[in-house]
This record gives structure tokens, sequence and C-alpha cells, in this order.
């Protein structure tokens, strides 16, 4: 007798407040063959808050076990199971565990569904008073400093609106970061623990978060960073260029990496970045010269 495949169910739980939890979260948890968590605690949390005692067998999923676990939930779902993955907040896959079970749901031809819920992302981008037509999702940055700073400097002629996720002990590290490859004075908002009791929304440049920040922040951390103007992501003069490219070189990259990484986010042809370099340390050379 051939077996149908089972479901993927990738079911978004509350971001802060437990009344936010989608309809249908219950009724999953209810009803599932298997239920896959990032935290059993929190799962546990979870249901006992929904009213919900579940039928299937619990087992845990998180970063370290994922790719060990992986190929037990499939073999579950090829064999007709109904599973659903759950983590602590959010949607599952979005800066949590889940992608590499979708991926190896979809390459054995099982369906994949989700129970829509509550998204930090979306949430954030809503309450920061940035533009929000168009955005791009960083997750978490680089933990150390050169690593974290080389990728915002990657992406410092990004138009789109920025948002990260960010631990509050390095928020204050970050934000600087975001001072120095950005501006400054570029607009941002930072978001903690949203929608729960202390809920705080800190808009302004920056620069004055940074300073803020350096106080102490505490709770779950997302940051929304106005994307670059028409003149940092593609408009930018000679001298501008130059600057950046100088920037990276101190940091310890290669003049040619360094060239090809500021003409990618200003959107230009590397030539352009290149004549600009050999523009100004010729210009350099003659005055060291006189």
């Amino acid at each position: 007798m051939t077996v149908s495949p089972g479901t993927l169910v990738l079911a978004g739980t509350p971001i802060g407040d437990i009344s936010d939890a989608p309809p249908r979260l219950a009724e999953e948890l209810a009803t599932a063959d298997v239920i896959a968590a990032e935290d059993t605690r929190r799962l546990r949390r979870l249901t006992q808050a929904l009213g919900v005692q579940p039928a299937g067998r619990v087992v845990s999923y998180f970063e370290g076990n994922e790719s060990a676990r992986t190929p037990e939930l499939v073999e579950a779902l090829v064999g007709g199971a109904r599973v659903l993955l759950v983590t602590d907040a959010g949607m599952p896959s979005v800066s949590d565990p889940g992608y590499r079970l979708v991926a190896a749901a979809v390459e054995k031809d099982v369906r994949v569904t989700a129970v829509p819920g509550p998204s930090a992302v979306l949430t954030a981008l809503a309450l920061s008073g940035l533009p929000v037509d168009r955005f791009c999702f960083e997750g978490f940055l680089p933990r150390k400093a050169g690593e974290r700073l080389s990728r915002l400097r990657d992406v410092a002629g990004e138009r789109r609106t920025l948002v990260y996720f960010e631990a509050p002990h390095r928020l204050e590290a970050t934000l600087a970061a975001m001072a120095e490859a950005f501006g400054a004075e570029r607009r941002a908002a930072v978001c903690r623990e949203l929608t729960k009791t202390y809920e705080e929304v800190r808009r302004g440049p920056l620069g004055e978060l940074a300073e803020w920040a350096a106080e102490g922040v505490r709770g779950e951390i997302t940051v929304v960073v106005e994307g670059a103007g028409e003149q940092a992501a593609g408009e930018l003069d000679a001298a501008e260029l130059v600057r950046r490219v100088r920037v990276r070189e101190e940091a310890g990259e290669r003049r040619k990496e360094a060239i090809a990484a500021v003409a990618a986010a200003a959107g230009l042809p590397k030539r352009e970045v290149f004549d600009a370099v050999v523009a100004a340390k010729n210009a350099d050379g003659a005055r060291s010269a006189r």
C-alpha cells in the first residue's frame, strides 16, 4: 500500500502578547502527529496558556540539533505524519530553525504550509515611521566588530529600509558601527519588547541612538534603518568614493576587494571607482612632489 506524504506546518507564535496567537495555532498544536519545538519548555508554557493538550510526540528542534534531527522529521513526513514546527517567537526559518527542514521536505515532494502569525520584522517596520514600501531583512549581524562593520559597509548604499535583529548587550556597538558605516545622521528606530508590557520604540539619528544605548538596554531588539539617499546610492562624488575605499583598506581589506565592495554598494561600475582611486593617488603624489 502506498502511503501519501504528510504535511509540514510552519506555525507562527506570539512575539510577546499571548493573545496574539493565531486561532489555528491551538488546533494544530492539539492535532499534530509530531511537534518540533525550538524550546520544549516554552512550548509547554504556550500550550498551557492556550489551554491545549498536544496529542502528538514532542521533540526538540534547535540550532544545535537541527542538522541531525531533520532526517528523522523528514522520515516521519514521508511516512504520512503531520509535523508542526514552532520556534520561540515569530515564524520558523526567519532567523530561527526551519530552513533545513523546509528544503528537505520540498526535495521529497512533501506539502509545506503555514499558520501565519505575529512578525517582529513587520511590526517594527510599521512602528518605525520610516518608509515601508521597499525593505530588506538582514537578520543578525556578525558578533566580531570587524566583520560587523564590513557587513554594514556592504549595504551602505542600499536604498531600501533595512531591518536587523540584535541582542541587547550588543546594541550599543551595533548602533555605533551603523553610524560609522551609514553616517551618524541616518534615521533609525530601535524597537524593544514589541507587544510586551514594556514595549518601546526609540526613533532618531544613529549617532544619538548609539549614545542612548550606552546607558544599557534590555529585551528583544529589532532595529530599523532608513535606506540610503540618492547621493549615497549612486550619485557619490569621486572624493566620497575614495574615502570609502580608504576606510575599507584601513580595516584590512585589499584595495581590489575594497573597490569592488564600494562599487557594488553604490551601484557603480568597478572601473569608475578604480579611476577615482587612481586619480586621487596621482593628485596626492603631485602635491607631495611640490
